[in-house]
């Protein structure tokens, strides 16, 4: 009953279609940044287009927030839509920190379980998208949004073990060398885990707005 008068109201603001515009930036900026991870001359061509979408998916996290403020009914509670958006956001800011430190650190060259974390942070970015498209019929589409989520979180579980095998192959590549290349490169492979660290916190958030909705 419910359901169906909110149905009859009007919503100012689509909502849903902001979700699904602040997703793409967070798969745009995943590709971007595993190009970035390939390095070479296309390394800072790259590391730019990750800032640029980080900035797009500022713009629509702005329009989100502003929208909650100002629209009588919302397709869910205005703090899920919040954490929500906030969770979407912390994905991409992640992936700006790690763009940054490369460009401070200018480094044009990865080992290649920087580019598998790079791939994960993709599939992640997939995955969140089509769990976020999936929500106006979240009711409907709640085995696959759970399967989703189960995924994204399998991923990061992935992810903490390339972490672990990179870490030690950058401390034998460099345990009788330059301590600063090896300081700079487990940096580079903190952020990297992180940015799929920050999926599954979307994963867990939508988990949640599952959990209060349904």
């Amino acid at each position: 009953m419910l359901s169906w008068f909110q149905a009859l109201l009007p919503k100012e603001d689509n909502f849903f279609r902001l979700f699904d515009a602040h997703a793409a930036t967070l798969i745009k900026g995943a590709e971007a940044m595993r190009r970035m991870l390939d390095g070479g001359e296309e390394t800072e061509h790259w590391r730019q287009a990750v800032i640029a979408h980080e900035h797009e998916a500022d713009d629509v996290a702005r329009e989100v927030l502003f929208a909650v403020r100002r629209s009588f009914i919302t397709p869910f509670d205005r703090s899920d839509i919040r954490g929500l958006t906030n969770s979407l956001d912390d994905a991409i800011d992640q992936m700006q920190k790690t763009a940054k430190t490369i460009g401070l650190y200018e480094q044009r060259a990865f080992q290649p379980k920087m580019r598998e974390l790079g791939d994960i942070a993709v599939l992640c970015a997939a995955k969140t998208a089509e769990a976020v498209g999936l929500l106006p019929a979240m009711r409907k589409n709640h085995d696959r949004l759970n399967a989703l989520t189960e995924q994204i979180a399998h991923l990061e579980s992935d992810s903490d073990a390339l972490y672990d095998e990179g870490m030690k192959a950058l401390y034998h590549a460099h345990r009788g060398g330059d301590a600063m290349d090896f300081i700079i490169g487990a940096e580079i492979y903190d952020h990297l885990e992180k940015v799929v660290d920050r999926f599954e916190d979307v994963a867990n958030r939508i988990n949640g707005v599952l959990v209060e909705h349904l």
